[in-house]
């Protein structure tokens, strides 16, 4: 497997992002091109369009509102135990101080940048984006949805 980093850390679901969605776009489009060429068809047309947008919302939405759900509460409970395992205390009160999208960036640095970026995190309102940049030694996340 190749060495993960910032620029290739995102994944992709083969079948939901290469296959059904452009598939449903198509569709969509087609369904637009019809109902303005057809004027016979068009409210079937217009019809069509209006069901396969809702389909296309519909995997877009409901595969994603689980599953990532589920992965940020991992992601949050993560951050609480490595938090604990580097400084033998809580992070309650740390967390709060912090976005999810940065606890989220911090999980891709190793134990030495973790403790420096999540200070510069705090003290300078690091975004998600500025905390992935800044690691160094990236720590692959080849498990998430």
């Amino acid at each position: 497997m190749k060495q993960q980093n910032y620029s290739n850390y995102k994944r992709y679901y083969i079948p939901h992002h290469f296959i059904l969605l452009p598939l449903l776009t198509i569709l969509i489009i087609v369904g637009i091109r019809k109902a303005c060429t057809d004027q016979i068809h068009s409210l079937d047309w217009s019809l069509f369009t209006i069901i396969i947008f809702c389909i296309l919302y519909l995997a877009i939405m409901l595969r994603q509102h689980y599953a990532l759900g589920n992965q940020n509460r991992i992601v949050r409970l993560e951050f609480k135990l490595r938090y604990f395992e580097i400084f033998g205390k809580r992070s309650n009160l740390i967390e709060q101080q912090l976005s999810f999208s940065q606890i989220a960036a911090l999980r891709f640095a190793d134990d030495t940048e973790f403790v420096d970026l999540l200070e510069r995190a705090l003290k300078n309102s690091l975004t998600a984006k500025e905390i992935k940049k800044e690691i160094r030694n990236w720590q692959a996340d080849n498990n998430r949805i």
